[in-house]
């Protein structure tokens, strides 16, 4: 296995408010492996954003240890760190009036001499940025003017021009339609494998981070961090862990949150995927068996129940009630 480029070590974590001290968590041990992306998931309140102002040095250890390449995080200076951390915050961007070339060659800052001129290399890096995020051709347009999507592109364009090892996005699908939550994280996937890139990304998104996530970070209130490959925290059942009510729990064999409804006792004799389906309708029917085994055809679909047919699930829950 590679060597972690942040590691963190019996880390203990907390804020002062209304002058008491606040503990939100502590013992957590985490390594962000190189060319690997790493989402962090976990209920609201429980530390998240916490652990990552830490990671980008905003956010003093009350013990433990963090070490951001062979060196702990403390002894970085700010300038230092711009240059290790590349950061996608959820804040929208507010200069509508900025072109996304613009926004992009502020990636550039870090390493901008007095007169904040680009140089020929600043330059090429910034268009890099924007061809490996499908940007190129929109490199002159208005902020303002972009879909969700493409913002949220040109944001993680900015980042990649930053030319820093790791980066940091907090919630980057959080506002998007379906098709572009995907979109954007294969990207991501994409770039921690063809840029050697170590991607952290902070979402609610399970099913979204379970198909495109080499590895998981799950934190729970008050107990320890679960980290491991996607798959094996999967295999091992630690999924379900992020779920405290018992009336949700993660189907590993199916790949998907599912609300715990009582089992359909009843026959199904058909192609796996349509019997699937068939079950998951009658259970939120609340229709929980039938006195008959069903048959399913699959070209055209067709369900046989008895002496009946029916072209589709609906026709065949309206009979069953």
């Amino acid at each position: 296995m590679k060597k972690s480029v942040i590691s963190g070590s019996y880390v203990r974590l907390g804020y002062q408010k209304g002058g008491q001290s606040k503990e939100i968590f502590q013992n957590l041990h985490f390594d962000l492996l190189p060319g690997q992306l790493t989402c962090l998931l976990g209920p609201n309140g429980v530390g998240k954003t916490t652990l990552v102002k830490a990671i980008l040095g905003k956010l003093p250890l009350w013990d433990g240890k963090l070490v951001l390449q062979d060196r702990e995080i403390s002894n970085y200076s700010q300038a230092e760190l711009s240059r290790q951390l590349a950061v996608v915050l959820t804040e929208p961007v507010l200069a509508g009036n900025m072109t996304v070339g613009q926004l992009v060659s502020l990636g550039r800052t870090p390493y901008l001499g007095w007169s904040g001129y680009l140089s020929v290399k600043d330059k090429q890096i910034v268009n890099q940025a924007m061809e490996l995020t499908h940007l190129i051709e929109l490199k002159d347009e208005r902020l303002s003017e972009l879909s969700d999507g493409q913002r949220q592109k040109a944001m993680i364009a900015r980042a990649l021009a930053q030319d820093a090892p790791i980066m940091i996005l907090d919630e980057p699908t959080a506002h998007l339609d379906l098709v572009n939550r995907f979109e954007i994280m294969q990207l991501l996937h994409g770039l921690s494998r063809t840029q050697d890139k170590s991607i952290l990304v902070i979402t609610h998104d399970l099913d979204i981070a379970l198909e495109t996530a080499d590895y998981l970070w799950l934190l729970r209130k008050g107990q320890s961090l679960i980290a491991g490959l996607t798959e094996d925290l999967i295999l091992r059942g630690k999924v379900n862990e992020l779920f405290p009510s018992s009336s949700i729990r993660f189907n590993s064999d199916r790949g998907k949150m599912e609300l715990d409804r009582p089992e359909v006792k009843v026959e199904v004799n058909g192609d796996e995927s349509q019997v699937s389906w068939l079950l998951n309708a009658m259970k939120k029917s609340g229709i929980n068996a039938a006195t008959s085994p069903i048959f399913l055809e699959k070209e055209p679909f067709c369900i046989r129940y008895e002496e009946f047919e029916f072209q589709s699930i609906q026709e065949f829950l309206a009979y069953l009630y």
